[in-house]
């Protein structure tokens, strides 16, 4: 495999960009090596700019449940293209889209767009405050909520201390706000509840995790979080950027059987361009400017260009349920043939999967919160990555992120995918 061209592009870049990429996963840091600087993408593959080809397993990092550069979104977003590429004024596409949205999710009764979402999540947190009159709230460790400075806090010296800034930047007056508790641990949150009597907004999480590599909730832990929001008066608040319209039309909350007081969403409802939302109960978002007090704008919120990719994708999803079926039975079929070729392989291995998102951790405990995923060896899968990517498969390039999968994967990719992992284990 050739990639002098990467190579070349990589160190222009770091003169130019801050570690030569523009998001820091990118850089290969965690997996050694430099990134590949991809040129074009159809279907299950992306093409680097010297040529490779490579059968790819993040999907844009969730929005391409359908594949790379599907007809259905490509030709929306070049007909949207023919009327203008922004207005700052509102579409009927907004209004379709907003409508769409809250028949997929039963919890969205009213639906704002956004940017990314980022900008959903710190959205939704200052909502809540504003619904609620109270100012601290609750996240859990390994949940990523993109990069506002609210949510890049880490544990104090336990879990009812205040948080303390985890980058620099970030105030210890913002931290101070923020309360942290491992995932799947609902004591630590009872015991933040006490400490921190009445003056709790929100509580905010992934149903199901992402970001610390694929971490599903335990039973009875999102119900023990709904019946605390529901005792305390506070704002439930499902971070569904990654699960939303991937796990089903209606989300992880659809599939899990709790429904939170507000969702943040991304990735899939732009397919592939840079949009975020946040929505639920009525109550709660007839708080936002101009109908209520909570301000909060955005120039490119409802861009034209992106409301006509996202609601292409919605509709091919919710006029095609059987779409979930497909993934859900892909998902089965990888991470069983994986399994299998660890277990003969006699490796230490967990796997954690849902429908079309899954991870393979180096470790012999179960995950189910981030000190669980830390016990992952993780320059092994360093050698992991590289020894697939040299077989032309491009997983993400940390131990600590879900892959995705799309229905373009075929069982001819599949076998292909499954070859390369036999191949690759037996060299690490």
């Amino acid at each position: 495999m050739i990639t002098e061209k990467s190579k070349q592009l990589f160190e222009q870049a770091k003169k130019y960009i801050p570690g030569g990429v523009n998001s820091p996963v990118r850089a290969f840091k965690a997996v050694g090596g430099k990134p590949l600087f991809i040129s074009k993408a159809e279907g299950p593959y992306i093409f680097d700019v010297d040529g490779n080809r490579y059968i790819e397993l993040i999907n844009s990092w969730g929005p391409m449940v359908l594949g790379h550069n599907h007809p259905e979104v490509r030709e929306a977003v070049v007909k949207a293209m023919e009327n203008g590429t922004s207005f700052g004024a509102p579409t009927d596409m907004e209004v379709e889209i907003a409508e769409l949205i809250t028949t997929m999710v039963p919890s969205v009764e009213k639906v704002r767009m956004v940017n990314s979402g980022t900008e959903a999540t710190m959205s939704a947190i200052r909502v809540a405050r504003g619904y609620t009159g109270k100012d601290k709230f609750i996240k859990f460790e390994g949940n990523y909520h993109g990069h506002g400075d609210s949510f890049l806090i880490a544990a104090g010296s336990g879990a009812i201390t205040m948080g303390n800034p985890d980058s620099p930047g970030v105030t210890s007056g913002t931290a101070k706000d923020t309360l942290l508790a491992p995932f799947n641990d609902l004591d630590k949150v009872r015991l933040l509840m006490e400490a921190n009597k009445d003056e709790v907004a929100a509580i905010i999480l992934e149903p199901v995790a992402g970001n610390m590599g694929c971490v599903l909730p335990e039973p009875g832990f999102l119900e023990g979080l709904r019946k605390i929001c529901d005792e305390e008066g506070i704002v439930l608040i499902f971070d569904e950027v990654m699960t939303g319209f991937r796990l089903s039309k209606g989300g992880a909350q659809e599939v899990l059987g709790v429904r939170p007081d507000l969702t943040t969403m991304g990735k899939i409802i732009g397919g592939g361009m840079p949009v975020g939302a946040y929505g639920g109960r009525k109550e709660i978002m007839e708080f936002v400017s101009p109908q209520g007090p909570v301000y909060q704008a955005g120039t490119l919120s409802g861009n034209p260009i992106a409301m006509a990719a996202g609601l292409a994708m919605l509709q091919h999803l919710n006029k095609n349920p059987g779409v979930y079926k497909r993934l859900e039975q892909t998902g089965k079929t990888l991470v069983e043939g994986i399994q299998a070729t660890l277990k003969r392989l006699g490796m230490p291995f967990t796997t954690n999967s849902i429908g079309s998102m899954y991870s393979l951790f180096f470790t012999d405990r179960k995950v189910k919160n981030f000190q669980d995923a830390q016990t992952c060896d993780t320059a092994m899968f360093g050698r992991y990555f590289n020894a697939m990517l040299n077989r032309g498969i491009y997983l993400a390039p940390s131990q600590y992120e879900s892959l995705f999968l799309s229905t373009a994967l075929e069982l001819e990719h599949l076998d292909r995918i499954l070859e390369a992992n036999e191949a690759a284990l037996k060299t690490i």
